[in-house]
């Protein structure tokens, strides 16, 4: 039996059910608040700012982003019950149409090294390691 999705953007009432959703799949850590992620993704694009839905419950989220030059995925997350059904792809796919209708080129992504299976997720739906290096550099901390 297939079971429909519904793709959305995020309400603030969505809130506690990502973060418990993010936690579940492991993107929260203590160098990221989730709910100082979210308040900031809500002042900077928030159209980009994705939930996915089975009936009323809560399945699946992504956020992108685009500055200009590439488009960025952050916290796409599926609850480990609803994964191998094509949601992760379908909210890859909803964020790849509203980064191309912006004139977005090329889509970025950042997987911690040993996330192997992310890794071969993003590889299957069509993602390719770019000979990069990543760096970062925190203007802001979020750890208490």
């Amino acid at each position: 039996m297939t079971t429909a999705m519904k793709i959305r953007l995020f309400q603030p009432s969505d809130t506690a059910a990502v973060i418990d959703l993010w936690k579940e799949a492991n993107l929260v850590v203590p160098w990221n608040d989730p709910h100082r992620d979210i308040r900031r993704k809500l002042q900077t694009q928030p159209e980009l700012f994705l939930v996915g839905c089975v009936a009323e419950e809560l399945a699946a989220t992504v956020m992108a982003g685009y500055e200009g030059h590439r488009g960025w995925l952050n916290y796409l997350a599926v609850a480990p019950r609803y994964r191998r059904r094509g949601f992760g792809r379908s909210m890859v796919v909803e964020a790849e149409m509203r980064l191309r209708e912006m004139g977005c080129p090329k889509i970025n992504i950042q997987i911690r090294a040993g996330n192997t299976g992310v890794i071969e997720f993003y590889r299957r739906i069509g993602f390719k390691s770019d000979d990069v290096v990543s760096m970062g550099k925190r203007l802001e901390s979020d750890e208490s």
